[in-house]
């Protein structure tokens, strides 16, 4: 069985990572997509709610499976027996440090290979930040993220309900950027 893992922070899940999981799981027999912890990152959604949102992301394909690691990559694709390594390019400026990682991890584990899928260009502009910093501004990401996805950004930015005192809807109130 030709099993990959597609590791990132998907905070949140967007429609062009959705894209890179829908074509890895046409090449491969199955593919973990691992949620992982980057201490370098202050993530907007919790590992649970990232996993919880992926994994219903991930519903309509049957051998895609969620999972989450912290630590190396390069054991996680170990302990699960996968061969690959997923990994999307947006642009030239993501091909650096998309190489050193690939670099890295094939000295950790040399029976990891990794595969780089290049971004359809409708979505190589699209990343978590920029969606979250959109949603945080109070702009329509429906071309970017699910509905489901969608609503979760506004509860984690706005707080909304009821009536303002003119008798209007409530537009929310921010509450901060992760």
């Amino acid at each position: 069985m030709k099993v990959a893992v597609y590791p990132g922070s998907f905070d949140p899940i967007t429609y062009g990572h959705l894209d890179i999981i829908e074509r890895a799981a046409l090449i491969f027999d199955k593919v973990i997509v691992a949620v992982c912890i980057n201490p370098g990152k202050q993530p907007l959604f919790s590992l649970e709610e990232r996993v919880e949102m992926i994994s219903r992301e991930c519903a309509p394909f049957s051998n895609v499976e969620v999972g989450s690691f912290r630590g190396l990559l390069s054991d996680f694709v170990r302990q699960r027996n996968a061969r690959a390594i997923v990994r999307g390019l947006r642009a030239i400026s993501d091909f650096e440090n998309e190489f050193q990682m690939a670099l890295m991890n094939r000295k950790l584990n040399p029976a990891a290979e990794t595969i780089f899928l290049v971004s359809q260009p409708k979505y190589s502009y699209l990343s978590s930040s920029i969606v979250k910093e959109v949603a945080s501004l109070g702009g329509d990401v429906a071309g970017f993220v699910s509905k489901r996805v969608a609503t979760r950004l506004r509860e984690k930015f706005f707080q909304t309900g009821g009536e303002d005192e003119n008798g209007g809807e409530r537009s929310g109130r921010f509450s901060g950027v992760g």
